[in-house]
């Protein structure tokens, strides 16, 4: 584990102490540094309204970059629906993964 990693899990409380919380886990394509991204139900989607006045479903797009001195960005783009469920998801620059491989190292 590297020492932001080390730093960070020290001082960010854990998965399932935030209800808001979503987490996802990838894999560089280019050096296969495993990352984790949380996102904020609360801030990080924004609402996709259609032909509507109310929204139907919800996106976000997140870019990660490791900490190896790889620099590759990985894109990701999720659609979630109005229960905060993931529906869609792409990516670039890597592959998603479980949090089962992710804590793997």
């Amino acid at each position: 584990m590297g020492f932001f990693k080390k730093i960070s899990s020290l001082l960010s409380p854990a998965a399932q102490d935030d209800p808001n919380a979503m987490w996802i886990y990838v894999k560089c394509n280019r050096c296969g540094e495993k990352l984790r991204a949380r996102i904020s139900s609360r801030s990080e989607l924004s609402p996709d309204f259609g032909n509507s006045d109310n929204a139907s479903s919800f996106y976000c797009r997140k870019v990660l970059i490791g900490e190896n001195l790889c620099f590759q960005q990985i894109e990701v783009n999720l659609k979630f629906d109005t229960r905060y469920r993931i529906k869609e998801k792409q990516i670039s620059g890597g592959d998603f993964i479980t949090r089962e491989e992710y804590e793997q190292g």
